[in-house]
């Protein structure tokens, strides 16, 4: 028997590979589907880490050009160039969701159900305008913290408000459910994903391709969402959730 459908939302990691450049129009820390709820956090990081000069080694994982580039983008957030978060994030994850070959209805759903959350943002929306930056959300940095811990409370209180009455998909990272405070009795259900190998071992890295996959067959699905889990087939992994 199908289950009822409710609206979908599935939750997404943000990537380290990020598209450059941008356009109009310049990022502000309330821009997109979260700002008003969220720009007075998003402010405090974005000037933390100017005052930080963008960052160390250290804190942004990477060395040489790539460290001087991220210094450079993390040092000009406000008022820098944005693009389109589904745009801008070019990952494992993104490429295999593949966003420039969804169809109009299946982008609108994206642009509805996928909500991503960001060591500097919070929370963005598939078709927020967002700017380049360097900063992941395990990352700990004076005055904020460990950003994950930083960002629980208020990042919830968004998020929870969203989800209710939604079919939940979380297919976040666990340092980024470490961010979040579920509500799920406010939720119609909740699905947090693993990705499992055929031997019975939680999945790492190599799952990111297949996380991608399921988001897209997520959206690409008609009905309910859960149907849609117990539909999904992969060679190499299976799904606990």
């Amino acid at each position: 028997m199908s289950r009822k459908s409710f609206p979908l939302v599935i939750l997404l990691p943000p990537s380290e590979g990020k598209a450059e450049g941008g356009s109009a129009p310049k990022w502000k820390a309330t821009s997109g589907d979260f700002g008003k709820a969220l720009g007075t956090y998003r402010s405090q990081i974005a000037t933390a880490l100017e005052e930080l000069d963008g960052g160390d080694a250290k804190l942004l994982g990477v060395g040489g050009k790539h460290l001087a580039r991220a210094q450079e983008i993390n040092t000009s957030i406000v008022g820098a160039p944005t693009m389109a978060a589904h745009e801008r994030y070019t990952g494992v994850v993104w490429d295999h969701l593949s966003p420039s070959t969804m169809s109009v209805k299946v982008h609108a759903r994206a642009t509805e159900s996928i909500i991503v959350l960001s060591g500097l943002l919070g929370l963005v929306g598939f078709d927020d305008q967002i700017p380049d930056y360097k900063l992941k959300i395990g990352a700990s940095f004076a005055p904020i913290g460990k950003l994950s811990t930083w960002w629980r409370e208020p990042l919830s209180k968004a998020l929870n408000a969203r989800l209710a009455g939604h079919h939940v998909i979380d297919l976040l990272p666990n340092e980024h459910r470490a961010a979040w405070t579920p509500t799920p009795d406010a939720y119609a259900s909740l699905s947090s994903v693993t990705f499992v190998e055929k031997s019975g071992k939680v999945a790492g890295h190599d799952a990111k391709a297949a996380k991608g996959l399921l988001a897209r067959h997520l959206l690409e699905s008609a009905g309910s969402p859960i149907d849609a889990l117990e539909t999904w087939e992969h060679p190499r992994f299976t799904l606990t959730y």
